[in-house]
């Protein structure tokens, strides 16, 4: 052993017989000294747990942190922050027996990585790694949570333990507990030796595996100074586990304390399969892929034919479809064609009349492409030359020298009063495009006034002379005068039409033609 490792060696025994490593503050649920406790399941047989990747379900439990599984490099346990010790504890029991730990210790000041083996009395067997000590492991153990100080022991690691993985062993029987760094021994516990077998760990344990910082600032200051010094969070640590190969040397389904001695002798193995190897065995929930490679060659054909069924009916289908968009769009092109055609001749018509179809036509009609010319109830009378409505049939005479009655193209009502019929109330409220309020006369009853002069030949009608009278006076209607119109008809316009009274025909009145 060189120089270094003896003075390394001998301040760590030093420094253990002043202070109290964390780990032999274990804690347990149940302290079978004290009370009455349940089973601990038992591992039952021996197994290899390779972590790159997830262990067996029900295996081992995660707490306080994270741990990320690599095929390449296994376990990793990585502190980053305050407050994170991520640690893998089994939920099974094995007793008496051997693990085998291949692992890599983390660096850092304060930090500790380590291999527990703890029991419900606080029996104990530790492997640990000081992150300030990239050349010696410590190993340590306790009985039924009784601490002393000159049970630490430390080993030099060749190639180091924070550099490459190591195998740490321990082997456990009633009698002996040896320790191994890759299969060569270092360090013996006889049970007649630790307290006269009192210190002696003897009852069934769990493994746990796992870090923690030592170094913490909230650590009692004599654990900060065992672990190396305060841990700065500045940067994270990371222990690696690739395997751990745990050898339960008993059999049985758990193991129970029969009563309160913690002694070996005192605990009953019960017969039985292990809940442990039940899970161990169980089998992963298959990927589909694996699920497919399982099947048979007939099913797979089956499946494989209706595959190709189900794809050829869809291929039928969007065929289908498509051919039925592809008509059904050839149709409307068809019709925005003849819409188009329709639409264009009708725009030659306009220009060879000399007509804007974007705007009202002066004739009442407005333009439809479907239907062509269409009268509307837009009319509008006749107006002064340069107007909107065209021009009229001759100058238009605002003095009436032309002979023609002087027609203003609206008049206000106070110029028009109303008018009541012979014998009736009031005047009636004002009729549809009106320029006054007039009621009809009574079939039967006397004419009251004469009847105009005659009008102007041009036409002062509020509807074009070729299109039917919409909304106002009804047109020229053939036959006798039959229901009630809406106005009633001028003078002259149908055999045996009465005449309706009219007011203010002549150059002072608003109508220059029958209404």
């Amino acid at each position: 052993m060189s120089p270094q490792s003896y003075l390394v060696l001998a301040s760590g025994l030093l420094m253990s017989v002043f202070v109290s490593p964390v780990s032999g503050q274990l804690y347990t649920d149940c302290n079978p000294l004290n009370a009455t406790c349940a089973p601990d399941p038992a591992l039952g047989t021996t197994h290899t747990f390779n972590f790159n990747a997830t262990p067996p379900t029900g295996t081992f439990n995660t707490t306080a942190g994270t741990v990320d599984y690599n095929s390449d490099t296994g376990a990793a346990f990585t502190i980053s922050k305050r407050g994170e010790s991520p640690t893998l504890i089994s939920n099974f029991y094995f007793f008496f027996g051997r693990t085998e730990v291949h692992m890599k210790a983390a660096p850092g000041t304060g930090i500790i990585s380590s291999i527990v083996w703890s029991s419900d009395v606080l029996d104990e067997v530790d492997w640990e790694f000081l992150g300030g000590n990239n050349t010696h492991a410590s190993t340590n153990y306790f009985g039924k949570g009784q601490q002393d100080f000159h049970n630490a022991d430390y080993h030099p690691v060749d190639g180091g333990v924070q550099d490459d993985y190591h195998n740490y062993t321990s082997v456990w029987n009633k009698d002996t507990l040896d320790w191994y760094i890759d299969t060569k021994l270092v360090r013996t516990l006889h049970a007649k030796d630790a307290n006269n077998s009192m210190s002696f760990p003897q009852t069934p344990m769990k493994l746990s595996l796992g870090i923690w910082a030592g170094g913490d600032p909230d650590q009692p200051k004599g654990t900060i100074e065992w672990a190396g010094g305060v841990t700065d969070y500045s940067k994270p640590y990371t222990m690696y586990v690739k395997s751990a190969h745990v050898a339960d040397a008993s059999t049985g389904k758990d193991y129970t304390y029969g009563d309160h001695s913690g002694s070996w002798e005192s605990i009953k193995i019960a017969s039985g399969n292990s809940t442990a190897v039940e899970n161990i065995n169980r089998q992963p929930e298959k990927s589909l892929s694996e699920k497919w490679d399982d099947l048979p060659s007939s099913t797979k054909t089956g499946v494989y034919a209706a595959a190709g069924g189900v794809g050829a009916l869809l291929f039928i289908g969007l065929i289908f479809y498509y051919l039925k968009q592809r008509k059904r769009g050839k149709q409307e092109a068809a019709l925005a064609a003849q819409r188009q055609e329709q639409e264009r001749v009708e725009l030659e018509r306009f220009k060879k009349e000399g007509r804007n179809p974007d705007a009202l036509d002066f004739d009442g009609t407005e333009y439809n492409p479907k239907g062509g010319m269409e009268t509307t109830t837009y009319a509008v009378s006749d107006s002064p030359p340069g107007s909107s409505a065209g021009p009229p049939e001759k100058a238009w005479d605002p003095t009436g020298s032309g002979g023609a009655a002087a027609v203003p193209l609206l008049r206000n009502n106070t110029m028009s009063p109303p008018l009541a019929s012979p014998g009736h109330g009031p005047a009636g409220p004002l009729r549809n495009n009106s320029l006054a309020s007039v009621r009809s006369q009574s079939p039967g009853m006397p004419l009251q006034f004469q009847p105009p002069a005659p009008s102007s030949p041009v036409n002062r009608s509020f509807s074009p002379s070729n299109a039917s009278m919409r909304m106002g006076s009804p047109g020229p209607q053939a036959g006798p005068y039959g229901a009630p119109r809406i106005n009633s008809p001028a003078p002259g316009r149908g055999p045996g039409s009465p005449v309706s009274p009219q007011y203010g025909y002549g150059p002072s009145s608003g109508y220059g033609g029958a209404r």
